[in-house]
C-alpha cells in the first residue's frame, strides 16, 4: 500500500511538473521574457574580445526582445569554450532564457575529438562580425615576419588544446615545420598579452585583429607588435601587406586542411541558443539580434569601442557550420593531426 501511495505521489508530482513546464512553454514570447532574465554565457574569461562584445550586446539587444528581459553576463571559461559549448548543448535550460557566445574554433572541435556536442544543432542567433585571426610577436622578438617564423625558434603562448592560440600555432608548426615552442595553460588573452609584454613569451597565434584594435590599440599606435600572418580566407583591409595563411599552402590538399581550420573566422563573434528551444523564442532572438545590428545606439557605442560590425544572420551561421561539418573525413583527420599538440 505504501509503495502504491509513493508511486501515486510521484506520478502526481511528475504531472504537476509537466503542467508547470507546459504552462511555461505556452507563454507568449513577451510574457516569458518579462518574467525571466536573459543569461548570456561567455565561453572565455573576462577582458577579451568575446567578453567585450557580449557585454556590448547585452546593453542593446534586450530592447529588441519582446518583454525586454534583464541581461546577465556569465563567464564560463574552459578549454577554449569547449566547456561552455558542452554546457549549452546538454545542461542549459532549453527555454530561450540562456544564450552563449563561443570561441569559433570550439564550434568545430567535435569534428576532431570525442566531444559530445554538435554545433549544427545549436539555434544560431547570429554573429556580430567577421574577423581575422593573427599571429603576433613582441617588438623585441627575433621573429618579425613569416620567413623568420619558418627559420627561428618562436616561444608562443597558448591556452589549452583546441583553443585558437594552440590550434593555430600547432597548425603552422605541423604543416610548415615551423620551430614554434608552445607554452600553454594561460587562462585567456589578457594573460597571454601580459606574458608577451613581460618577456615570458615572444608572442602568440590565434589573437583576433578586432581584439587588438579594441583592447590593445596602444600596440598598434606605438608599433609594439609585429603581425606575422593572417589566419583567415580573406585579408583585412588594414593589413594588405601581411600574408594570408592560405597563400602559404604548398598544394591543394594542404589548402583544404587550412581552409577547414580557418573558415570559422567568417563567424567571428557568434551567439547561440541551446538545441530545442521553442521556435517562436528562437525566431524572436534572431529578429532581435538582426535589429540590434542596425540599431543606431548600438552602432554608435560599437564605433566608439572600435568594434567592427559586419554581421551574419543566424541562418548564415548555421549554413557555414553545416558546410564545415560536411567536410570529407580524410581532410578532417589531417586537420585534426595538424592542430594536435
Amino acid at each position: 500500500m505504501a509503495r502504491l501511495q509513493g508511486l501515486a505521489s510521484g506520478a502526481a508530482a511528475f504531472s504537476m511538473a509537466a503542467l508547470v513546464n507546459a504552462s511555461a512553454f505556452a507563454q507568449s514570447v513577451e510574457d516569458f521574457y518579462k518574467s525571466k532574465p536573459l543569461t548570456i554565457v561567455v565561453g572565455v574569461p573576462t577582458g577579451g574580445g568575446y567578453d567585450l562584445i557580449a557585454r556590448l550586446l547585452s546593453r542593446h539587444m534586450p530592447r529588441h526582445i519582446p518583454g525586454n528581459p534583464t541581461p546577465i553576463v556569465q563567464n564560463m571559461p574552459g578549454s577554449g569554450s569547449v566547456v561552455a559549448s558542452g554546457y549549452l548543448y546538454s545542461v542549459a535550460p532549453k527555454d530561450g532564457s540562456v544564450i552563449a557566445t563561443l570561441a569559433r574554433i570550439a564550434l568545430i572541435e567535435p569534428l576532431f575529438t570525442s566531444q559530445k556536442y554538435d554545433s549544427t544543432k545549436f539555434a544560431a542567433i547570429g554573429s556580430v562580425s567577421k574577423d581575422i585571426s593573427t599571429c603576433i610577436s613582441w617588438k623585441s622578438a627575433k621573429v618579425k615576419n613569416w620567413d623568420d617564423l619558418m627559420s627561428k625558434e618562436f616561444i608562443a603562448s597558448g591556452q589549452a588544446t583546441g583553443a585558437d592560440p594552440d590550434a593555430f600555432a600547432n597548425m603552422i608548426r605541423h604543416l610548415f615545420n615551423a620551430p614554434i615552442k608552445l607554452v600553454t595553460g594561460y587562462p585567456g588573452t589578457n594573460e597571454q598579452a601580459l606574458s608577451m609584454e613581460r618577456g615570458e613569451t615572444e608572442g602568440y597565434c590565434g589573437v583576433s585583429y578586432s581584439t587588438i584594435k579594441t583592447r590593445y590599440t596602444k600596440w598598434l599606435d606605438e608599433g609594439s607588435i609585429n603581425i606575422i600572418v593572417q589566419n583567415a580566407v580573406e585579408k583585412h583591409p588594414d593589413l594588405p601587406n601581411v600574408p594570408l595563411i592560405t597563400e602559404m599552402a604548398r598544394d591543394p590538399e594542404q589548402l583544404q586542411i587550412i581552409r577547414l581550420i580557418v573558415a570559422t573566422q567568417n563567424m567571428a563573434r557568434p551567439f547561440f541558443a541551446p538545441p530545442g528551444i521553442p521556435p517562436e523564442r528562437a525566431a524572436a532572438l534572431r529578429k532581435a539580434f538582426d535589429a540590434t545590428m542596425k540599431d543606431a545606439e548600438f552602432l554608435a557605442e560599437a564605433d566608439k569601442m572600435k568594434v567592427e560590425v559586419t554581421p551574419m544572420t543566424g541562418d548564415e551561421v548555421n549554413g557555414l557550420l553545416k558546410e564545415l561539418y560536411a567536410t570529407p573525413k580524410a581532410a578532417v583527420d589531417k586537420a585534426a593531426r595538424a592542430m594536435a599538440p
